[in-house]
């Protein structure tokens, strides 16, 4: 093949421009994200049963639909939240690979089986079935310039002019209101309804019959009289359109021509549908949006998407509303991306600069630097071809891949080069005898690397995802690599090349002069080191076994983790104050976090979302998203995790609320914060207080061990309850059911939803509710009065009593078990797997009943801690085989293997330097790391096996292999090393990720290079020596003796060789 190309060279410019034209096409069509989709798919079903209490919403509805979640194929977990507001959402996992649109269709045929079973009014304000995705994209406010709107004016505005339109929009999974739309509102006065012997299910049967929709039909319409000559819609105004018109709804007609009209008993006006929701932003009231982005979509591009069409609607906009996006994810994606793209181009530059110092012409330099931009765009096409974005994985893939790039290429110039200098050769001819010495290896070379990677791609779950992202990407571009090493490097060096006399040295003057000068001197000191250690096998062999001990010691001592959390631009902050709260409190706690955040540096736009937040929703929760500035605006002081630092400190003087600021996770929709999740499980039916109780001391051994801070349990503390107790057989005596008991309660404390009525060409809803006056104490409800079967009132309190308890606010429960959330964090100095292990330690510690799962990152990073050593393993023994297939010898793989843990030593030391957990990434940089110590080890002994096969003596072939392979080494060696330095020292957006993987490839890439040199021909030797009875690989004069004798042997100095090239 390469002497095809060398007599070709157009030939083989033609199929590099093709590679590059096809690159170039792909890259518009690329889509651009941090991190492809990693979290599984994930389905949402959500209703609400208005006035229900957290137990009741849990086992008259939640439970019932968990059943049927059981057994759904492809089902992960599933967890179900049942709060005070009668709300109920269950977020259903599906395992990654899963369609979503065949989960949602199961979901609701599973729905239906079990919906004849749910309370009427669940069936009533319906069953949401949708995508789900806890990663808020953006929140889009409304506010009034002139203040002549309120809040549920706005919201009105934005549900009738922007929800839908944003809901539309490619990539949305969930668009929420955080404001409330109007609706008819009738305050019904208890005292009145009294006076007038009603009751507030009076009124809800009136306003029922008296505000419907009437198909009226048509006059002379079909089957008519021959003679008949018109037909025509019959009109009638069933249905009511202002408060006036519902105020005159006529609740009794008394005999003497008086009438008691709904006005005469309750307060109307168009106002608010729900209350529980407000918006702040930056201090003011709004109208909130929040848009989170479905399971499939591509963050940037629906964010692009939303802004485009806000600055549309704008347009059509009144004068008094202007909208505002200050909560935005997408920033960090941009400058993420950007600052690797940064990163590559300084990897670049600077294997440009270490081969021209090495190679020191600039024709030697340029023909590798050529094969860069050919395999990248390569690499962009195979993207494409299967379906990959342009995210910080693929990228990364990239600049890992720039080192290995130039190798091939090289290893093909370094050797035409001293071809030409030692024999005079002509450029072409050169090329041609270099091609034969080193094809093989360049073969072999390339399948070991590609070997390293293919595994990588067929590991299921989340964590494949993220290895099959640099499978492809490494494994695209080494393939193109070598496909140019074997193509148009050598056409180039036939072409490009000028004819060099024999002998021609590199220069001894100036700068080159002083780099080959000291070059040339590591090269004799290598020499004698080498011959030095070949004489003493044995010795090295145990110094190489004390290593692998002190390997797998840092091993176990090298703590756990997932994926490093980076500075990504925002955070949130949590406000909780106490469980029996008023929405005033509430906002009195809100306030003063405002006015800290408006004056910490570093903090851009704030956003507060009162009454709602990820831990629960109730009137004593508000949650903030916070913007903060610029990464270039920012200093050490206004990193991410030094603002929340600075809110948890500063912060905790707030005596009326607990406030928490938390880093969002590195992957969305794999938690709602950075730390861990934990799932407390009631497996043995203990009851509500058991498990609060062994909620209570897990945190309580949480708090005291030495690993583990800010743990803390998710959701809402228990709150003071008032429990009506009604005496059944009292009621019945005085002819009142249940059923009016509970619509009476129902309806002046939870509120009912009658019907709609059109309002400025929207159907809104009718709500009936007491009026505030009637539901501010406990003793209210004992006022609300009852008709019985005679048509007589019945107060409550003739039949039923309160009692004030304490009892929860919500209920969770996961894979159907009752559940408590749980999350934490390490300490400084010790690892989210550190944190992991401990929690599972202090859990068992708890009495039998209690059990507990993990979910979010926490599973993930359980479950990619667990493949990793298999993956290892695998690619380990798969670059063995083919190896052993290349050079048809088993003992060439072995030596060339026992490299690789020299490499993973370097990887080890250098993560443990700078204080990195054994996570994703340094699994990544490990299997690279196999790659390139096997990729070295070849170099030598490939050369090292040719001389042996023509009768060189092993001592000498190995010392001659050695001498002519050092330069080479070195110097991709030290072109890799620079590649990912820019890595190393990287800063900004994605800076920690950066860091945690070229630390890793750096530190083991150093080790390859001076240990491998080292310890390569001790392992060639030693490993000849021992095997050479069984060898094939052209053994001359094969070692004579038992292998225990060989063995004794190493440990015995041997004669020293005598090489030509020392």
């Amino acid at each position: 093949m390469p002497a095809f190309f060398i007599d070709r060279p157009i030939f083989a410019w033609v199929v590099a421009l093709f590679i590059c034209l096809i690159g170039l096409i792909s890259i518009p069509y690329l889509a651009i994200a941090q991190y492809p989709i990693i979290a599984p798919p994930s389905i949402s079903i959500s209703t609400s049963y208005p006035g229900s209490s957290p137990e009741e919403l849990y086992n008259s509805t939640t439970r019932l639909i968990e059943e049927e979640l059981n057994g759904a194929s492809g089902i992960l977990n599933f967890e179900s939240t049942s709060d005070s507001l009668g709300q109920v959402e269950i977020i259903a996992n599906f395992v990654p690979g899963t369609d979503s649109n065949l989960a949602s269709v199961e979901v609701q045929n599973r729905i239906k089986r079990v919906e004849a079973r749910l309370p009427r009014a669940v069936i009533q304000q319906g069953i949401l079935v949708e995508e789900a995705s806890s990663a808020v994209l953006q929140i889009i406010t409304l506010q009034s310039t002139d203040g002549s709107l309120d809040e549920v004016g706005l919201g009105d505005f934005m549900i009738r002019n922007v929800l839908g339109e944003v809901r539309r929009i490619p990539g949305v999974g969930r668009a929420t209101l955080y404001s409330t739309e109007r609706s008819l509102r009738i305050w019904v006065d208890p005292v009145k309804l009294v006076g007038y012997n009603l009751t507030a299910d009076d009124v809800t049967k009136a306003i029922q019959a008296q505000n419907a929709q009437v198909a009226s039909g048509s006059v002379g319409s079909e089957p008519s009289r021959k003679d008949q000559s018109i037909s025509a819609l019959i009109l009638v105004k069933g249905q009511l359109g202002s408060a006036d018109e519902f105020g005159a709804i006529v609740l009794r007609a008394n005999p003497d021509g008086s009438t008691v009209r709904l006005r005469d008993v309750a307060r109307i006006e168009i106002g608010g549908m729900g209350y529980q929701f407000t918006t702040r932003l930056n201090g003011k009231p709004s109208a909130g949006l929040s848009v989170l982005l479905s399971p499939t979509g591509n963050a940037l591009a629906t964010a692009s998407a939303v802004e485009a069409k806000m600055k549309d609607l704008s347009k059509y906009f009144p004068a008094n509303i202007s909208y505002d996006i200050p909560y935005n994810i997408t920033p960090v994606v941009e400058a993420s991306i950007s600052k690797v793209v940064t990163t590559l181009i300084e990897a670049v530059v600077l294997v440009f600069i270490v081969m021209f110092l090495f190679l020191q012409n600039f024709r030697y330099t340029l023909i590798p630097t050529i094969v860069v931009p050919i395999a990248l765009l390569g690499t962009c096409a195979t993207l494409y071809l299967f379906g990959y974005s342009i995210n910080m994985l693929t990228m990364f893939g990239m600049v890992l891949a720039i080192g290995i790039l130039v190798d091939d290429a090289i290893v093909v110039v370094e050797n035409v080069e001293r071809i030409m200098s030692e024999e005079g050769l002509s450029p072409k001819e050169a090329t041609r005898k270099a091609m034969t010495q080193i094809t093989s290896a360049i073969i072999g070379i390339t399948l070991v690397l590609i070997a390293v990677f293919v595994p990588m791609a067929f590991f299921p779950g989340s964590v494949g995802i993220i290895y099959r992202q640099f499978s492809v990407t490494i494994v695209a571009a080494i393939s193109f690599s070598a496909l140019m090493a074997l193509s148009l490097t050598p056409a180039l060096c036939a072409t490009l090349l000028k004819p060099v006399k024999a002998g021609h040295a590199h220069a001894k003057t100036g700068v080159f002069g002083w780099f080959n000068n000291r070059l040339d001197g590591a090269k004799d000191g290598y020499g004698r080191v080498v011959g030095w250690s070949i004489q003493r096998t044995g010795r090295l062999l145990i110094l190489y076994a004390v290593l692998l001990g002190g390997l797998v010691l840092g091993f176990s001592k090298l703590p756990g983790g997932f994926l490093p959390v980076d500075d990504q631009g925002f955070i949130t902050v949590d406000v909780q104050t106490p469980p029996e709260s008023s929405f005033n409190r509430t906002q009195a706690a809100v306030e003063k976090v405002e006015q800290f955040l408006k004056n910490r540096s570093g903090v851009d736009e704030v956003t507060f979302l009162t009454g709602f937040s990820f831990l629960g929703q109730g009137q004593n929760t508000a949650q903030a998203f916070v913007t903060l500035k610029d990464w270039s605006e920012r200093g050490p002081n206004d990193s991410a995790a030094a603002i929340v630092a600075d809110i948890n400190n500063s912060l905790k003087s707030i005596k009326d609320a607990k406030v928490s600021a938390l880093q969002p996770p590195p992957i969305d929709n794999l938690g709602n914060s950075s730390g861990f999740s934990f799932r407390l499980q009631d497996r043995g039916q203990k009851g509500y207080a058991a498990l609060m109780k062994a909620k209570d001391d897990l945190l309580a051994q949480a708090r005291q061990s030495r690993v583990l801070q800010n743990v803390y349990a998710e959701g809402l503390p228990e709150a003071p309850q008032v429990q009506l107790i009604i005496d059944r057989e009292q009621a019945a005596a005085q002819g009142v059911t249940f059923a009016d008991i509970n619509s009476t309660i129902s309806t002046n404390l939870g509120s009912a939803y009658v019907n709609d009525f059109p309002n400025r060409g929207r159907m809104q809803r009718v709500i009936v509710q007491a009026d505030s006056i009637g539901r501010m104490n406990a003793q209210d409800i004992l006022s609300y009065n009852v008709k019985n079967s005679r048509g007589n009132l019945v107060p409550l309190s003739s039949f039923a009593a309160i009692k004030w308890t304490v009892g929860p606010t919500q209920i969770v429960g996961f894979n159907y078990y009752p559940s408590v959330r749980i999350s934490g964090e390490a300490k400084p100095g010790f690892t989210s797997g550190d944190a992991i292990a401990e929690m599972e330690r202090l859990t068992a510690q708890l009495p039998r009943g209690f059990g507990f799962e993990w979910t979010g990152q926490s599973l993930q990073e359980k479950l990619s801690g667990s493949q990793a050593p298999f993956l290892l393993a695998l690619s380990a023994l798969i670059v063995f085989l083919c190896l052993a297939a290349l050079y048809e010898s088993w003992t060439i793989p072995l030596a060339v293997l026992m490299t690789v843990p020299l490499g993973i030593l370097g990887a080890m030391v250098a993560a443990m330097s700078r204080s990195l957990s054994n996570d994703v990434y340094f699994t990544v940089a490990l299997i690279t790391i196999i790659g390139l110590a096997a990729k070295d080890a070849i170099l030598i002994i490939e050369f090292a096996k040719d001389l042996r096969a023509k009768g060189t003596p092993l001592m000498q072939a190995t010392m001659e292999a050695c001498h002519l392979r050092f330069r080479p080494i070195l110097m991709t060696g030290l072109a890799f090393v620079c590649g990912v330095l820019p890595m190393v020292i990287a800063s900004g957006a994605g800076a920690r990720s950066q860091q945690a993987l070229g630390t890793t490839v750096m530190g083991g890439m150093i080790a390859v290079v001076v240990l491998a040199l080292l310890f390569v021909p001790v392992f060639f030797v030693a490993v000849t020596k021992f095997f050479s009875e069984n060898e094939r690989d052209g053994e001359v004069t094969p070692e004579k003796g038992s292998k225990l004798d060989r063995l004794r042997g190493m440990f015995r100095r041997s004669r020293p060789a005598q090489s030509s090239a020392s």
